[in-house]
């Protein structure tokens, strides 16, 4: 099992925060080269930094686990509803049709 998507969304959540690695660390309690570590994947925080870090962020576990659990396409299609939402009419009939053509059997 690939856990490194861990840091990978924990990076993204920090980005779209505009925080640098040194502000999550000094939000948590940890240092800005661990929370490197973290977003590379080279290390899996323990479940209380863990939780420091996704609360501090303002993430959900879900999404910080989205490529880990059986569940996790659920929060993707949750994005991508999202994103849907702004689209144009005629693009969205696209998407569908291209949709329903890959799930018909």
């Amino acid at each position: 099992m690939d856990l490194s998507s861990i840091g990978k969304h924990i990076r993204e959540r920090r980005l779209q925060k505009s925080w640098t690695q040194e502000d999550l660390g000094n939000a948590v309690g940890l240092t800005e080269t661990y929370i490197g570590a973290i977003e590379r994947g080279e290390k899996i925080p323990k479940l209380a930094s863990f939780i420091r870090i996704i609360n501090a962020l303002g993430m959900s576990a879900d999404v910080a686990l989205e490529d880990l659990t059986n569940t996790g396409y659920r929060v993707r299609m949750s994005r991508y509803l999202d994103k849907l939402d702004g689209l144009p009419e005629e693009k969205r009939r696209q998407i569908f049709a291209v949709i329903d053509a890959m799930l018909k059997n």
